[in-house]
């Protein structure tokens, strides 16, 4: 479940508890736990509404001014289900934490290793973990546009790459392009010296 900035961080400081869906089909159930950019949000409970039973104090919840502004913002084809789903904030992310270990062990090294070894071996553009790494270190917070080209990519394919790289870790996103981690760096300097 994708949660807007904006939201995710009402939910992180507990002003808003709720948010409105229309799905074909349910899509997430109670305990289920999503990372946003405020950190981890649990689904506490979630129930079919019909719209027009979404309350002024259920709208405010959801960081809206009203029932109709909630009802304007549902997605998707009109015969779907609206779901009313609480949340509330399940801690940070562990991958900010994971990110800013630089102290690697050769287990933690061959770990790396392993999952980058998995990561080009399934892509369909061949390797480009290493290559990747590589060139967010030499063109830090330049944009993912630019840097797809530089490789010869398509932007949208690369920043899914990259997020991949992001969930180990090794890279920090930013309002414009990335950057190494502390972790991706220390990774980068071991295998280097191996090189």
């Amino acid at each position: 479940m994708l949660l807007p900035p904006k939201v995710a961080q009402g939910v992180a400081d507990g002003t808003l508890t709720l948010a409105f869906r229309r799905w074909r089909k349910q899509a997430v159930k109670p305990g289920h736990s999503f990372k946003t950019s405020a950190g981890v949000i649990r689904v506490v409970a979630v129930r079919a509404i019909r719209p027009e039973k979404i309350t002024r104090i259920d709208a405010a919840r959801a960081g809206h001014p009203d029932p109709d502004a909630v009802r304007r913002r549902l997605a998707g084809d009109e015969t779907w289900t609206t779901y009313r789903i609480e949340l509330e904030y399940a801690g940070p992310d562990p991958r900010i934490a994971l990110r800013e270990n630089a102290e690697l062990s050769d287990e933690d090294v061959a770990a790396i290793d392993a999952r980058l070894g998995r990561l080009d071996k399934a892509s369909g553009f061949g390797t480009w973990t290493m290559r990747t790494l590589e060139l967010i270190a030499q063109n830090p917070q330049r944009r993912a546009p630019d840097l797809a080209e530089i490789e010869g990519r398509e932007t949208a394919p690369f920043k899914i790459d990259v997020r991949k790289l992001k969930g180990m870790g090794l890279t920090i996103s930013h309002p414009v392009g990335y950057e190494l981690s502390p972790r991706g760096l220390a990774y980068l300097a071991r295998t280097s010296r191996r090189s």
